[in-house]
């Protein structure tokens, strides 16, 4: 079992950055693939970024590339969303998710455990 809390989600200017965190519980967190999804009322979940288990993969959605990093700090328990020059349309809530293979790391239903979500709102 894992428990995912989110944080860092704010409200900023359009091209500004954030960097979401997400902590996770157990002694298990370096054996899961973690990944960042994002949400608005009334559209599916989608796929920001993942990252593998040791670091040495990671992917990003095409509208994130170039604006975003993913990184893990397994000794923390910890997995990190940098976004920059951000937009209006990055607005969403934000999930951070585990699942146990880098397998189809991109869609929603290969991630076991999810976070409650952070908000981050985008003002143009």
């Amino acid at each position: 079992q894992v428990q995912l809390v989110e944080s860092g989600g704010a409200s900023v200017q359009a091209g500004g950055s954030l960097r979401l965190s997400c902590a996770a519980s157990g002694r298990t967190f370096r054996r899961y693939t973690m990944g960042w999804f994002r949400q608005t009322p009334g559209k599916e979940r989608e796929f920001v970024a993942g990252i593998s288990r040791s670091s040495d993969s990671t992917l990003y959605a095409d509208s994130m590339k170039g604006r975003c990093t993913i990184s893990r700090d397994n000794a923390k328990n910890t997995v990190y969303l940098q976004m920059n020059s951000l937009k209006s349309e990055d607005t969403a809530v934000y999930y951070c998710a585990a699942a146990g293979s880098w397998y189809n790391s991109a869609v929603v239903s290969a991630y076991d455990y999810w976070g409650q979500g952070t908000q981050v709102t985008v003002s143009s």
